[in-house]
């Protein structure tokens, strides 16, 4: 029997303070894995404490994680992937158990769902910006989650090599998640520790300026994943303002055959359009977007099942 590759993850950008461990954890306990670091330009010593712990270490000049992901899963073959963090975050030795629950349910893809060791592990901002943008997801795609943002994650080689990434920064766990529920793949959660950094590792997730990020991503993806959702909220929304407007016009004009605000009139008729306008550019959407997901079945298809 083929003995399987597994291929372990790891993005780093300025984790010297703590990538030499997690690469020496993952060899304690994932010893038959090639462990990869792509460092995203990093002005520490990163790269170089990666490579004296014994991990193959390649560069992406293109800055951000979304970025890195890219790279790493067009570069590396494999029959399972593990994605982690280089900040020592994460509960390694969880691994082997993530990697068995993918092959014994033939899923293609587990997260690690955070759960607080320190509560300096997550700031609070963090932690409930989480908790909004996983809702939206949840509302938007009808799923059950808990931790969407996780870096902490295992894949099937199908999951990898159909996955089109496009987000180039912090986005990218968002984007892997409404990937796999827009596909609808199996995939589970998995409730792992989760660790505050070392002392002297600072985090380059930015509350606000990363989690508007996230948030336009997830509206991207809703409006790409289910037009007819997106514009034709836009259309009811512009129809019933329409109608608001309206009404008391139509109104005005039986009773006395006057058209009094003939700016609103024609702001009315104007909404009215566009929302049919909506509407149809929404029927249309869906239709393409039916296509291409579609098209990433088949590919996805093209690959064995993880375990087989």
């Amino acid at each position: 029997m083929k003995k399987r590759k597994i291929a372990v993850l790891l993005p780093c950008y300025n984790e010297e303070k703590s990538i030499a461990k997690v690469v020496r954890d993952f060899k304690t306990f994932l010893p038959e894995a090639e462990i990869y670091v792509y460092d995203n330009n990093s002005t520490d010593g990163t790269a170089q404490e990666a490579v004296d712990a014994g991990a193959i270490v390649r560069q992406e000049s293109y800055q951000g994680k979304g970025n890195v992901v890219r790279r790493m899963f067009a570069d590396i073959d494999a029959d399972i992937y593990v994605m982690s963090d280089g900040d020592e975050t994460y509960d390694i030795k969880r691994v082997p158990e993530l990697i068995k629950r993918l092959d014994d349910k033939k899923l293609d893809m587990v997260i690690g769902s955070r759960q607080e060791v320190d509560l300096a592990a997550y700031r609070v901002g963090h932690r409930w910006g989480n908790k909004m943008l996983t809702g939206l997801v949840q509302f938007f795609f009808r799923c059950s989650l808990t931790d969407m943002l996780s870096g902490f994650r295992v894949f099937s080689k199908r999951f990898v090599k159909s996955f089109p990434a496009q987000s180039p920064g912090f986005e990218i766990e968002t984007e892997l998640t409404v990937f796999a529920l827009s596909a609808r793949l199996p995939f589970e959660e998995v409730k792992t520790d989760y660790f505050a950094r070392p002392e002297g590792s600072v985090s380059k997730l930015s509350t606000i300026k990363d989690g508007l990020r996230i948030l336009k991503m997830i509206i991207l993806l809703v409006k790409e994943e289910k037009p007819l959702l997106f514009f034709n909220s836009i259309a009811l929304f512009m129809f019933f303002l329409s109608l608001l407007l309206g009404i008391p016009l139509v109104w005005t004009y039986w009773e006395s055959g006057l058209v009094p605000r003939l700016p609103t009139a024609l702001l009315a008729t104007g909404l009215m359009l566009c929302a049919v306008t909506s509407f149809l550019v929404g029927l249309i959407l869906d239709s393409v977007s039916s296509g291409k997901r579609e098209m990433r079945r088949m590919f996805y298809l093209h690959h064995k099942a993880s375990g087989d």
